[in-house]
Formats: C-alpha cells, sequence, structure tokens
C-alpha cells in the first residue's frame, strides 16, 4: 500500500546542504513531502498540519557533529509520522473477570468477516488467548455460513443462529464463551453497502447489551477520503476503540492509513497485508513510519519468520549446513519459507533501503514469486538420490526433471546453483575462519549445556552413574 509513497520519500531527503537547517534550505524538501503525501490521498487538513510541525521543528535547528542535515530532517519527519500514527502501539484492554468482548463494526465488503477470522487467529497464536466467533450479521446471505467455514478452517468454536435479533444472539454468544472456557469473544455485526440509521441504531443496540472491551472499525485502505468519511461517522456514533485496515497489500496510496488515526484519533490496532487467514500484522507506528520513509521494518521481518520457521527443522538445516552437508532438500525448505512469509516481495518491502530499487532492480535481487513456486516443483520432481547428491544430475536427467515439472532446463540448472552458491558461501566462511569461531562456541554451548543437566541429575560431568551425588 506504502510502494509509491516510500519511493517519493526516498528520493526527498538530499541536498540540504551542512551546518544549520534555515526555511530557505528546507523549503525544497517541505515542498516535497506536501506533495507525496497529497498524492497518497492524505486529506488536506491533515497534510497542512504535519507540515507545519514539522517546518516548526527544522528552522533554525543545529544538526549534531558528524550527523547530516539530510539525516537530521529524515528524524524530524520521521518522528512526526510517528505521531500522526499514533505514537505508541495501543494495548487491548482485557477483561479480568469473563470473557473480553471485541465488537467488529464497519460497512459491507470491507473484509470484515474474514478479518474477524484472522483476529481470532492472531489472537490464539501470539496472546494465547482462546477465542469464540459469534455470527451477529443476519442481514448479508451466507455470512453465517461463512464465518462457520472460517471456524472450522481454524479450529476455533462458532456461536451462530440461523434467525433472531442480533443483540440477542450477541447476548447469548458471550454466555456460551463462559460455558466453553473461552476468554476472547468476537463479535461479527452486520455491515451496510452505506451508513444507515438501521444500521447504527442496531450496532448501538448491541454495544450496549454486550457492553463491549473493544469496538473496532473494519475499514478497506482501498477507499481512501471515503475510508476516513465512514470511519469519522461510525466513530461519532459507536466511540470505536480501534481501526483495522484490510486490502493493504493492494494499489491504494496510503493515505487512508495516515488520515484515519488523525482524523478519529483511535489507533490503528491491524492491518490486514493478503487474503490468506495469517496475513495479518499488529500495526506498531514506529515500524510503519520507517516502512514508509523506505528505512525497512526488520524487526517484523523477523517476527514473521519466527511465525513460520519450525524451529526444530532449522536447527536441522543449521547442523548440515555447519557440516556441510546441505542438500536440495534444504533449498526447497528455504523457498518454501519465503513463501509462507508472503513472497520476496513482501520480505523486500520491510528491508532497509528496498524502497529506492526500482521494478527492473528488484527482479535482479531476487527470483519472482511464480519462479520460487516452479523451483520448489523442481526439487519435488528429483528421486531421493539427486536432491541429496546434485552431482548426480547430468544433462539427460535434466530434462527428465523439466519435463516432470512443467519447467525449463535453465530452470533445474538455476536450482542447482543455488545449491552450489550455499555451499560456496560455506566455504567462504571457513577460508576467512569464522567457521572455527563458531564450532569453538558450539562446543563450550553443548558443554554447558551438559554440565546443567548432569548438575540436574546429581552427577559430573562425566556422567550421573560414575560420579553419584555426595551424601
Amino acid at each position: 500500500m506504502f510502494d509509491s509513497l516510500a519511493k517519493r520519500f526516498a528520493g526527498i531527503f538530499s541536498g540540504l546542504g551542512s551546518g544549520k537547517l534555515t526555511e530557505r534550505n528546507i523549503e525544497d524538501g517541505i515542498k516535497e513531502v506536501r506533495q507525496a503525501l497529497l498524492e497518497a490521498d492524505v486529506g488536506l487538513d491533515v497534510v497542512k498540519g504535519f507540515i507545519e510541525r514539522v517546518r516548526a521543528k527544522a528552522v533554525g535547528l543545529t544538526t549534531l557533529q558528524g550527523v547530516r542535515p539530510a539525516d537530521q530532517f529524515v528524524k524530524i519527519v520521521k518522528d512526526e509520522m510517528v505521531a500522526l500514527l499514533g505514537g505508541e502501539p495501543a494495548r487491548i484492554r482485557w477483561n479480568d473477570r469473563g470473557p473480553t468482548v471485541i465488537m467488529m463494526v464497519g460497512l459491507q465488503g470491507t473484509g470484515k468477516t474474514t478479518t474477524t477470522g484472522k483476529i481470532a487467529k492472531f489472537l490464539r497464536k501470539r496472546e494465547s488467548k482462546k477465542p469464540l466467533l459469534v455470527a451477529a450479521d443476519v442481514q448479508r446471505p451466507a455470512a453465517i455460513e461463512q464465518l462457520r467455514v472460517l471456524g472450522k478452517q481454524l479450529d476455533i468454536p462458532v456461536y451462530a443462529e440461523e434467525a433472531g435479533r442480533p443483540p440477542k444472539i450477541c447476548r447469548r454468544g458471550i454466555e456460551r464463551a463462559t460455558e466453553l472456557g473461552c476468554d476472547v469473544v468476537l463479535l461479527d455485526t452486520a455491515g451496510r453497502l452505506h451508513i444507515d440509521d438501521e444500521l447504527m441504531d442496531e450496532l448501538e443496540d448491541i454495544r450496549d447489551r454486550t457492553k463491549p472491551n473493544e469496538i473496532w472499525l473494519v475499514v478497506d485502505s482501498m477507499l481512501g477520503q471515503d475510508a476516513v468519511t465512514s470511519a469519522r461517522e461510525f466513530n461519532e456514533r459507536l466511540d470505536v476503540t480501534g481501526v483495522i485496515l484490510t486490502k493493504t497489500d493492494g494499489d491504494s496510496r496510503g493515505g487512508a492509513a495516515l488520515a484515519v488515526r488523525e482524523v478519529t484519533g483511535k489507533p490503528i490496532r491491524y492491518v490486514g497485508t493478503g487474503e490468506k487467514l495469517d496475513q495479518l500484522e499488529a500495526f506498531v507506528p514506529d515500524r510503519m513510519a520507517q516502512r514508509i520513509l523506505g528505512m525497512g521494518d526488520v524487526v517484523s521481518l523477523v517476527e514473521q519468520a519466527q511465525d513460520v520457521i519450525d524451529q526444530k527443522q532449522a536447527a536441522e538445516a543449521a547442523e548440515r549446513l555447519f557440516m556441510n552437508r546441505t542438500t536440495l532438500d534444504d533449498v526447497a525448505a528455504q523457498l518454501q519459507m519465503m513463501q509462507k512469509m508472503g513472497g520476496m516481495k513482501d520480505v523486500l518491502k520491510k528491508l532497509p533501503g528496498a524502497a529506492q530499487l526500482d521494478e527492473a532492480q528488484l527482479q535482479q535481487a531476487m527470483p519472482k514469486d511464480q519462479d520460487i513456486k516452479r523451483m520448489i516443483a523442481v526439487v519435488q520432481s528429483m528421486t531421493p538420490a539427486e536432491r541429496e547428491d546434485p552431482k548426480l544430475l547430468h544433462m539427460q536427467r535434466r530434462h527428465r526433471v523439466a519435463r516432470g515439472s512443467g519447467t525449463s532446463v535453465k530452470m533445474v540448472g538455476d536450482v542447482i546453483n543455488m545449491h552450489r552458491q550455499m555451499q560456496r558461501q560455506m566455504k567462504d566462511l571457513k577460508k576467512q575462519g569464522l567457521m572455527g569461531k563458531i564450532a569453538a562456541r558450539k562446543i563450550q554451548k553443548d558443554k554447558k549445556r551438559r554440565l546443567k543437566e548432569k548438575k540436574k541429575s546429581g552427577g559430573s560431568e562425566f556422567g550421573g552413574w560414575f560420579a553419584p551425588k555426595k551424601a
């Protein structure tokens, strides 16, 4: 969503000279920042306030020794961007007595029901919660069935009634959550194609009867300023406690995210980054500001990797890499991990400096997502012996693998070259003496672990059976 905005900012912060930042030498930068925000569909009032705050901080500020004025200006813009996005990440108001009730509201077509399922999965994984989904949308055809299907996919219970008034359904859903021992209830309420009194009256009735701990507004980020308008109206009637932006992987200009927080005064809680149920990220203003300004978001990338990496498999792969016994199965495992993380494009977006690369440079830097799928198919079309020892893959066998995977001989060669590159990197580490240091650390770590285990068992380093615990 922020691709175009990030690229604009990447080219702005230069040519500010040295020494003191004055109104004259920052005016060009201010002008570019204003233009970038307006083109991103940020409201004029929001842009005006943002620019005034940046100018007030920048003009007359003396840069620190060794720090370029451009970098100082970037810091000012980043700090104001963080403030614009909400400052500190918002915390959920958990209920200590009974289940925490979260009411999901929004217009029809924003992805509210799917987002409800995503949040249930997120809270179960990240917060160790036991959620219950309540189907309170009796207006939209198949809305109840959609939530049931999501619940089945996620193995999360769903409370639903075929008919009835939504306020009472929600109340009974909360009672059911207490019976099942669920500590979070997500109310999937009805939406409309437009805001009307009937919709808002129903939502107010649900709010009054259920007393939710949180009311989260789901907003389609593709709508631009229309999203900001609907957010304002929902907030005036319901006093929402947070906003969730969906479809941020689309080709929108990003202005909604920057303006919703300013207009409503309510924090953005999560962003939906794709259609899959695990493509939801917690919204952290500092990280998002860094991403918008082309600084990357390595912390989110690490968290994303931790979610998809199997620790046992990773340890085994590291051991094979350490012993220089990597196979083509290891190459396929790395490619599959990239797929689970959203593909190469999503990974690159979170790396510092990626915003400065154009499309051609990005394609050159990493394989395309469709090529990753083909490479995995190449490995899967090989025999176990060929995956173990790529040297067996002479030209005739490569033709067979290419036919079996529906790819080309060149693609087979690319996979083999990727494996060779892994081995070459390990040899380079050994030449630099780094592998010896790693090995020494590993031996020392294993020794400490054995000592700890022996102390627990009451023995010495040589084994509890040989040196029994003293009386």
